[in-house]
């Protein structure tokens, strides 16, 4: 059975037809947020990052958000493919000891246990990659408004209560609730417009970056935001997914990014899903899941539906994983490994399309 599905805006779409898809023309990666999801994409950022990509010199924005931030984070690490295969095998080894009469971790513990995996990761190698000569990082967080800029018991809820209605109205409406906020290494230019949502653009240095990336993946009940963030404002910084779920956002060509016109022209979106939905709350809002003129230059790469139901469980590993195999840490790890190996597929079917392109596979997005 086949396992990608090809799918491109109609910029995109006509790019392929008339030239097929070189290295080269890729200026832009995005990486969403979805927690275990991602872990689907792990054969096919090895092959990008150290096989493909390197046949080409242009610069390229990554950008994440979550466990997108933390895989587009590793890209730009000087062994990305011994970082990714890392990345892969501490994620699905993740585990949280049980207090006497406890369901689930306190999102302290979760925290700590992820700022020290943090450290580890990526203790000594902060400066190198965040000056990366070619793959500039932006990470997304959201920070909060109102109720939501300090954490409480009561205050919390309520906020993402009020958050959610904002959004029902509008997405430019969640704005007073949370705001986006993306740090970028190296001075790089925001690889996207911000007309349609609260936006802030900071820098992303080896002073905050812990603290960025901790902030980007802290999923709010789940994990304790971060405050304080140096060169910041003042506030509770939460996951990037709230804001920017799939990074749904309207991409600049390469002229508006600061780069020469002739690079980069092509966002290339290794996805698990065909749906680039815009942000954590719009994901039961099945009308805000259709492509728009944003994604007119994006070609997805998502497993096709048919695949997925062969993987175990029928599904994409997920975080209700958690809570079905409990404290089962070796049913969980041979599921998702599962999962993993699998997904070798996806990386080998796009080497043979980019060798001997086949635009009958290709969908509209």
């Amino acid at each position: 059975m086949k396992a990608l599905c090809i799918y491109a805006g109609p910029s995109a779409l006509e790019h392929l037809r008339r030239n097929g898809l070189s290295s080269s023309d890729v200026g832009i990666i995005p990486a969403a947020a979805g927690g275990p999801k991602g872990l689907i994409l792990g054969p096919m950022d090895r092959f990008l990052f150290n096989e493909w990509l390197p046949n080409s010199q242009q610069k390229i924005d990554l950008v994440g958000a979550s466990i997108g931030a933390w895989r587009m984070a590793t890209a730009c690490m000087t062994n990305s493919r011994a970082g990714f295969q890392r990345l892969e095998r501490d994620y699905i080894h993740q585990h949280y000891e049980l207090k006497p009469g406890e369901k689930y971790p306190s999102a302290q513990q979760v925290s700590d246990s992820f700022r020290a995996n943090l450290n580890l990761f990526y203790g000594g190698q902060v400066e190198s990659l965040l000056m990366h000569p070619r793959y500039k990082l932006h990470v997304l967080t959201s920070r909060g408004k109102g109720l939501l800029k300090q954490e409480s018991s009561w205050a919390t809820p309520l906020g993402y209560g009020l958050a959610f209605f904002r959004n029902l109205l509008s997405r430019k409406a969640m704005g007073a609730s949370l705001e986006r906020v993306v740090f970028s290494a190296d001075g790089a230019h925001l690889p996207f417009e911000t007309n349609d949502y609260a936006t802030l653009q900071l820098p992303l240095n080896s002073e905050n970056f812990m603290d960025v990336l901790q902030a980007s993946c802290a999923i709010p009940f789940l994990l304790k935001p971060v405050h304080e963030i140096k060169g910041a404002p003042s506030g509770a910084y939460w996951d990037g997914g709230i804001t920017d779920y799939h990074l749904h956002l309207e991409w600049k060509q390469a002229e508006k990014r600061g780069q020469q016109s002739d690079c980069g022209k092509i966002v290339l979106y290794p996805h698990f899903q065909k749906s680039v939905v815009p942000g954590w709350l719009d994901k039961n809002l099945k009308w805000r899941h259709k492509a728009t003129h944003f994604l007119a230059h994006t070609v997805v790469l998502a497993p096709r539906l048919e695949w997925v139901q062969t993987l175990p469980n029928g599904k994409l590993p997920d975080r209700t994983d958690f809570a079905k195999y409990g404290q089962d840490l070796q049913a969980r790890v041979k599921v998702w490994q599962a999962a993993c190996s699998a997904s070798e597929q996806l990386a080998h079917e796009f080497a043979a399309w980019l060798e001997r392109p086949d635009m009958s596979v290709v969908q509209a997005l």
